[in-house]
């Protein structure tokens, strides 16, 4: 059972975490270039799509931890250092993602001239590099760079495991 649950949980995490880390750092430069062509309808469709994709795999990415707290309970590791200290990094993630960057992503898609259902709100004119909303995707991007910075480090706890005894 221990190896279902874990071989589930991986497989997880590699579909559900990895899209949401490489869309969530895509949206940034994408709403840059959308913003500077209001006129490139695919511009905008990208960035809709990235929002998607940051949305839907965010949910899905719920059972990565069910299925991670699943194989802690088979292999009795679920009051290791190394099991605590992940699932407190897993949690901000979430929280990060959750409350601050599909949020902020949603805001930029309505300055862009576009909302997350696709429909065509005002057309915004292109931005400059020091306008509030290049700003705002820098900052996005900074919240991507920490979201994303999290989950590498709940890898490299996952495959070390410091102080287990099936540790590296």
């Amino acid at each position: 059972m221990t190896k279902f649950l874990l071989a589930v949980h991986v497989l997880a995490a590699i579909l559900a975490v990895g899209p949401v880390t490489v869309a969530a750092s895509m949206f940034p430069p994408a709403a840059r270039k959308a913003r500077a062509h209001p006129e490139d309808e695919q511009a905008a469709a990208v960035v809709r799509g990235l929002h998607r994709t940051c949305r839907i795999y965010a949910v899905v990415g719920v059972v990565v931890p069910v299925f991670g707290f699943g194989v802690a309970v088979q292999m009795g590791v679920v009051g290791d250092a190394w099991l605590v200290v992940s699932m407190v990094l897993t949690a901000i993630a979430a929280a990060l993602l959750g409350s601050a960057v599909l949020p902020r992503q949603s805001a930029l898609l309505a300055d862009i001239g576009t909302a997350d259902d696709g429909t065509a709100t005002a057309t915004a004119p292109a931005a400059d590099p020091v306008s509030p909303f290049h700003r705002a995707t820098v900052r996005l991007g900074m919240l991507t760079g920490v979201f994303n910075l999290l989950w590498a480090t709940v890898t490299v706890l996952m495959i070390a495991r410091p102080g287990s005894s099936t540790g590296a």
